[in-house]
């Protein structure tokens, strides 16, 4: 499989992706006066506190082409054991079907994408190593 995406999307994705999976929900504490006072050294992690990796993610994914996004989806199906690197064909079409929901959503809706697109790369022997952050 030659990715029609280019790797340094894909691996970016994956980057800002595990950053989305890092946040947690925001703990609204009415105790505190001033919220920037807080101790908590989880706060940086909460929902609020880094939207704008949520809209870089979007951005992202709307800046594609509807076959690169398909292509995304499929590549996180056979990462996540749905399909394996053999079905692949299989994968883009269901990937493709007019019927489902949106791939986008499809794919922010999976609360492991960064492992998933990582397993799928690893499954047609591509990896992110050396490229951007990831090493």
């Amino acid at each position: 499989m030659d990715p029609i995406t280019p790797l340094e999307t894909i691996c970016r994705l994956i980057i800002r992706a595990r950053e989305l999976e890092a946040q947690v929900p925001a703990i609204e504490n009415d105790d505190e006066a001033d919220p920037t006072d807080s101790d908590d050294e989880f706060a940086v992690l909460e929902d609020e506190a880094n939207e704008a990796v949520e809209e870089e993610v979007m951005a992202l994914l709307d800046d594609l082409g509807e076959d690169q996004v398909q292509e995304l989806l499929a590549l996180a199906w056979v990462g996540r054991g749905t399909y394996d690197a053999s079905e692949w064909d299989e994968a883009l079409e269901a990937a493709a079907d007019p019927d489902a929901e949106e791939p986008i959503d499809q794919l922010l809706d999976m609360p492991t994408l960064a492992a998933y697109l990582e397993a799928g790369l690893a499954a047609f022997e591509l990896s992110c190593d050396g490229i951007g952050q990831i090493d």
